[in-house]
C-alpha cells in the first residue's frame, strides 16, 4: 500500500532495532484484534511527541476504512488511552523490551 508523504515523515518502518539510532523515534508494535484488517508490517517507528489520535488516523487511512468505522487503541490490551495522550509518555509508561504495544480494533475490545 502507498503511504501518503506525512505518514512517511512521521511514521516509519524498522529494522531489527527497537528505536532510530538517535533515539528519537519510539517503536510501536501493532497488533490487530477482533475484526479488524491485519497490518503486515506491525513494527513502526514513531515520532514520541505524536498522539494517539494520529495514530488512529494513521491506521484508518492505512487500512483505508470508511468515514463512519472508528479505530480504536489499547495499550496492552488493558486500556485505551485518551485521544491526546503523547506517544512519549505511554512509551515511558508501558513500554517493555524497547517497543510499546498497540492493539487496535474497530470495536470496543478492553478497558
Amino acid at each position: 500500500m502507498a503511504e501518503t508523504p506525512e505518514s512517511q515523515a512521521a511514521l516509519s518502518t524498522s529494522s531489527s532495532t527497537p528505536a532510530d539510532k538517535d533515539g528519537s523515534k519510539i517503536c510501536i508494535l501493532l497488533n490487530a484484534t477482533g475484526n479488524v484488517p491485519i497490518i503486515k508490517k506491525r513494527t513502526w517507528t514513531v515520532d514520541p511527541n505524536k498522539t494517539v489520535s494520529w495514530i488512529q488516523k494513521f491506521i484508518h487511512k492505512f487500512l483505508k476504512l470508511d468515514a463512519s468505522e472508528q479505530i480504536f487503541l489499547y495499550v496492552n490490551q488493558t486500556f485505551a488511552p485518551a485521544p491526546d495522550q503523547i506517544i512519549k509518555n505511554l512509551y515511558e509508561c508501558h513500554g517493555t523490551n524497547g517497543k510499546l504495544v498497540l492493539y487496535y480494533c474497530k470495536n470496543q475490545a478492553w478497558g
